[in-house]
């Protein structure tokens, strides 16, 4: 099984980052927006909807507030692996600053080196999302 982590440092506190990655319902599209296109709630899943068509159902695993972490697994949609299992915790880094990790658990170990670039993107595109909010007073 493929391991992939990946963090960002984020220019904006950790209570209001994981408000938003916290979220299982509305979490993803208003964390990245523009990489995540729509998020809908279908009973106990979630679909997530990318930029480029691709949709996924997630089921949530656990959310934990004290440690700021979510975890949920891919269950289906228009990729179907035999295992995606993610996990997002939020680390305070000061006052004004935070650093938020992914971690994936994925098979078959081919979907690691797509993963990892799609993480990646979905993270810019987080930093992007709080940092311009923290500079427009947003």
């Amino acid at each position: 099984m493929a391991s992939i982590s990946k963090d960002v440092l984020i220019e904006s506190s950790a209570e209001d980052v994981w408000a938003v990655v916290g979220d299982f319902a509305t979490g993803p599209s208003r964390m990245a927006p523009g990489f995540v296109a729509d998020t809908r709630v279908e009973a106990d899943h979630r679909v997530v909807t990318f930029a480029n068509g691709t949709a996924v159902r997630e089921r949530l695993v656990t959310v934990d507030h004290d440690a700021r972490r979510i975890v949920y697994s891919v269950v289906g949609g228009s990729v179907e692996p035999d295992h995606d299992n993610a996990s997002m915790q939020v680390v305070a880094e000061g006052e004004r600053r935070c650093r938020l990790v992914w971690v994936r658990d994925v098979l078959p170990d081919g979907l690691a080196a797509p993963m990892a670039e799609s993480m990646a993107l979905g993270l810019a595109a987080t930093k992007r999302a709080f940092d311009d909010t923290r500079d427009t007073g947003a």
